[in-house]
């Protein structure tokens, strides 16, 4: 039934009990799990008032990559005894976009993210990722809170 599950982690707790989540479900269908972390890079349209020049925005940039990279050494430490095929990626840019594209890339059978747990007015004024992909993936989507 679940052939592929997407799982998105951030280092949040809610992340992590989302990779619970697909681990049980995955290990209940014997499902190839595929971990992402998202990044989104620095650039010079940011919302700071002081330009940055590019040295500083790649400096920044490369601290993120490392960030991404070691979210995902932490989702393999807690995949160790993980019995089906789990692989492991980084995607650069906004969160809901990338996560919803590799879906789509990868046909994923099932989506489970995490939730930050914002309800009503705060919500609809942030836009929280798992609304978006909730809202705009061709595959189910399981939100944990």
């Amino acid at each position: 039934m679940y052939d592929k599950i997407l799982v998105p982690v951030d280092g949040s707790e809610g992340s992590w009990r989302a990779l619970e989540q697909a681990v049980a479900i995955g290990e209940k269908f014997e499902s190839n799990l595929i971990v992402v972390t998202v990044i989104q890079p620095y650039n010079n349209a940011s919302l700071l008032s002081v330009p940055l020049d590019s040295k500083t925005i790649n400096e920044g940039n490369s601290e993120l990559e490392k960030v991404g990279d070691r979210v995902l050494q932490m989702a393999a430490e807690r995949l160790l005894k993980y019995k089906s095929k789990v692989d492991y990626c980084v995607e650069v840019g906004h969160p809901s976009e990338r996560i919803l594209a590799l879906a789509k890339k990868e046909n994923a059978s099932l989506i489970v993210i995490g939730s930050r747990g914002l309800s009503g007015i705060a919500e609809f004024f942030l836009g929280s990722v798992s609304s978006k992909v909730s809202q705009y993936a061709d595959a189910p989507v399981l939100i944990v809170k």
